[in-house]
């Protein structure tokens, strides 16, 4: 019998009809009326499953190398920011402002966790395994993972440059980040599902997020209509335009950027980061002209369409067979993220903030501009652009809150 490797999908086409099938399937067997379906999505939401299906598949061998990277890449380059125009298009600029301090606070706390949470873990792996110290090497590895957690992979880059960490470390350290990630991102994904009776422990007052919602759903049941031929052509012909137009925006910025090194540690050398800045920017721009007309005939929904595709691409990557081979580093980055997640629940239950903005303000962190979106969209579709917010505030503060993360590691393991 041939090797699983051996029969590994190398198609780009049949790897994405495969992806798109499993979102349809997840889609369809949500909709269905029976008792199962419902109790079976009350437990494993689908937005769950369309990010682990996938990611099984490829663990089992049955993507070849590469594949989900190209595919995500794509939807990296051009549905990401195309979903973040229609969602940020539509949404009431006024009533995301006025959602209150919790949402910055719970972002900050996230920031702060990060930060103090590794220094511990590595602390306590020197108790329980002085063996893995014997040099400077780990606490150095380590600092890509804090780059990452409290910013992105602009942040990451930065870290690896700024402590020397050899692409072999800086290859492990990438395992630990997207592996305890995504992990914490399931987690929150099936958590929102309940997110009423978390709140209820919180003790939170949720009534700013069910403004925003309510504002929203009014105004597309009093302004939707059915979409023309032609609403979907000016639709897609200007949201590919303005994606066109901020990636050129964001190569020319970042490029200005590129010669100065302060520039490179706070990510202002990313094309990436400015270009979800510039696209971001047009979309608020956009909520307030008669261009947010266009989520009458189903901007946001489609927006959202492109999110699940970016999710199931997202689990194209995951290789839940690294566990495995990395199990001490992979432990040590969990216990971190368990120790970042007990200190955000802790914030919120003295503050009282929602499970959204604990949620949000946490993966805006830990999963950056690309997931964040995802996370507040499994709440409602409305909240997406609360997301990007966080998400751009996380790059925004990731290498500066790496490198005081790396220096408290530093200090803990010498």
């Amino acid at each position: 019998m041939r090797a699983i490797s051996d029969l590994a999908i190398e198609s780009l086409p049949v790897a994405f009809g495969i992806i798109m099938a499993i979102i349809g399937l997840v889609f369809y067997t949500q909709g269905l009326p029976g008792k199962f379906w419902r109790r079976f999505y009350a437990v494993l939401p689908g937005i769950v499953l369309c990010c682990f299906i996938p990611a099984t598949l490829n663990s089992l061998g049955v993507f070849a190398d590469g594949i989900g990277s190209q595919i995500y890449n794509f939807t990296a380059t051009y549905l990401l920011p195309a979903s973040l125009l229609l969602m940020t298009l539509s949404m009431d600029v006024p009533k995301i402002l006025g959602l209150g301090w919790k949402a910055i606070a719970m972002f900050l706390a996230a920031t702060v966790a990060i930060i103090i949470s590794g220094p511990i873990s590595l602390g306590l792996a020197k108790w329980v395994s002085p063996d893995m110290f014997t040099d400077d090497t780990l606490w150095r590895g380590f600092s890509a993972v804090a780059g990452s957690w409290i910013g992105g992979a602009a942040n990451q880059a930065a870290m690896k440059e700024l402590f020397g960490v050899s692409d072999n470390l800086f290859g492990m350290m990438i395992l630990v980040d997207t592996t305890n990630a995504s992990l914490w991102l399931l987690a929150i994904l099936v958590m929102a599902k309940h997110s009423d009776k978390i709140d209820r422990w919180l003790k939170a007052d949720t009534s700013s997020i069910d403004k925003v919602i309510t504002a929203v759903e009014n105004y597309e049941r009093d302004h939707a209509r059915p979409a023309t031929l032609n609403d979907l052509m000016v639709m897609f012909g200007l949201c590919f335009a303005m994606v066109g137009l901020a990636h050129f925006a964001g190569e020319q910025i970042a490029a200005f950027f590129a010669p100065y090194a302060w520039a490179v540690q706070y990510s202002f050398a990313s094309a990436f980061f400015w270009m979800v800045v510039m696209i971001t920017l047009i979309g608020v721009v956009f909520s307030f002209t008669k261009i947010r007309r266009l989520d009458h005939v189903g901007a946001s929904k489609i927006g959202t369409v492109f999110i699940f595709v970016l999710i199931a691409a997202i689990g194209m990557q995951i290789n839940l067979a690294g566990i495995v081979s990395q199990w001490r580093l992979l432990l040590i980055g969990f216990v971190w993220m368990v120790i970042h997640v007990i200190i955000v629940f802790a914030v919120a239950r003295i503050t009282r903030a929602p499970f959204f903005f604990l949620a949000v303000g946490s993966n805006a962190n830990t999963g950056g501009a690309s997931s964040a979106p995802i996370v507040a969209t499994a709440f409602h579709p409305s909240l997406a652009p609360v997301g990007v917010f966080l998400g751009i505030l996380g790059y925004a503060m990731g290498t500066v809150g790496g490198y005081i993360s790396t220096q408290l590691m530093r200090l803990v393991v010498s």
